[in-house]
């Protein structure tokens, strides 16, 4: 094999996208800082057993194990920055009122979580702690929203759905973790064969509002009907109600339901929200109210937030135009220095031009040139041309 060749779901990123990915980076990082985020950095390596506390199966089978060389003790390769985020509320910062943290970093999955996707997501993420109203959902709607907007997303549709409504529906029976799961399989693939058979011995009105799940899905008059559909189950009337106060908050946006839908069911304690765009295989966003993702680090309080991988958003959004750049002359005398270094210091883009190396291709657009006009330096402007 060649040496060069990477590992499946691994790639390099070149010059033009490694900017749009740095400047995306940098207005997302702005964009949080504006409604008040504070910028946190958890390391990408941690011990096992605290890397993992509490996120279930399904994050352990995404992360990459290795041993400390320094200690022998198994240790992991973040594969979701949200409980490290959790952790550090919980017991770094351990505030009592409400937090709002921001991350961007690197994260590592042992397996893509989608087809076509990297195994190595630039994952960006906003959270905000200490407050179990639905201000808070909507706060982190609002954001995730205005950080597509600064992408260049902004046709999209937000499905919203709620776990609280299947964990209503399951509470009067006692059933196995295997049986639970297996009904959470049949609803994420609407199949009502398996669910008819999953809840034969359900009571009446649970195996009838469970059956009914699967055609949940649409605009706002879904939640009318399983207003109808599902009102002997304890608790559903209010979470139907918060989804259509968040709804109805969203101002000039595309919003469905979907009751049915329960990823990250274990993960997820309330309303959960994904953001949809044309181009996009698979949400570009997605986020919720996980209010027990601290309760493992001994702190359970409220939390709500989203992430986002900027490689995939980068992926859907049309290229960024090259950089403008002055083009100058290769010289070693004061003169062209000081010229060169007074642009830079001025936040320009300067580029010499090596000799012989007139005609290269490189990842700029030169709209200037600095030449010199009656012994001094001047910029003037030319026909910028993509070489």
């Amino acid at each position: 094999m060649s040496a060069w060749v990477l590992p499946d779901h691994i790639a390099d990123v070149l010059p033009s996208e490694a900017r749009h990915i740095e400047e995306l980076r940098r207005g997302l990082l702005d964009t949080a800082r504006c409604y008040g985020y504070e910028l946190v950095m958890p390391p990408l390596l941690e011990h096992l057993e605290s890397l993992l506390t509490g996120t279930g199966e399904a994050l352990d089978l995404q992360t990459f194990k290795l041993v400390d060389q320094l200690s022998g003790r198994s240790m992991g390769l973040r594969a979701d920055t949200t409980p490290q985020v959790a952790r550090i509320d919980a017991h770094l910062l351990n505030r009592k009122g409400v937090t709002r943290l921001c991350y961007c970093g690197p994260v590592l999955h042992a397996r893509p979580d989608r087809p076509h996707a990297t195994r190595e997501p630039l994952q960006f993420g906003a959270e905000i702690y200490g407050h179990s109203g639905l201000e808070a959902d909507l706060e982190a709607l609002q954001l995730a929203r205005e950080c597509l907007g600064i992408a260049g997303v902004y046709e999209t549709t937000i499905d919203l759905a709620d776990v609280r409504i299947v964990r209503a529906l399951l509470e009067e029976v006692v059933l196995p973790a295997s049986h639970i799961a297996s009904i959470h399989s049949a609803l994420a693939a609407k199949d009502t064969a398996a669910l008819t058979e999953l809840a034969k011995e359900f009571p009446r009105h649970s195996r009838e509002a469970l059956l009914a799940l699967p055609q949940l899905y649409g605009d706002v008059s879904v939640l009318d009907e399983a207003q109808k559909v599902l009102k002997d189950i304890p608790g559903v009337e209010v979470v139907l109600s918060n989804l259509r106060w968040l709804a109805s908050r969203l101002e000039g946006a595309t919003v469905s339901f979907d009751l049915a839908d329960l990823r990250g069911y274990a993960y997820y304690s309330g309303a959960r929200f994904a953001i949809y765009a044309p181009g996009a295989s698979d949400a570009l966003v997605r986020g919720g109210r996980y209010d027990e993702v601290g309760a493992v680090f001994g702190r359970n309080r409220p939390a709500a937030g989203f992430s986002l991988d900027i490689k995939q958003l980068v992926s859907v959004v049309a290229p960024r135009a090259l950089r403008a750049a002055i083009r100058a002359p290769w010289g070693e005398d004061a003169g062209t220095s000081a010229a060169i270094a007074v642009l830079r210091k001025s936040g320009e883009t300067v580029v010499c031009v090596l000799p012989g190396r007139e005609s290269e291709v490189d990842e700029f657009c030169y709209d200037r040139e600095l030449v010199c006009k009656a012994g001094q330096w001047v910029v003037q402007p030319i026909d910028c041309f993509e070489n």
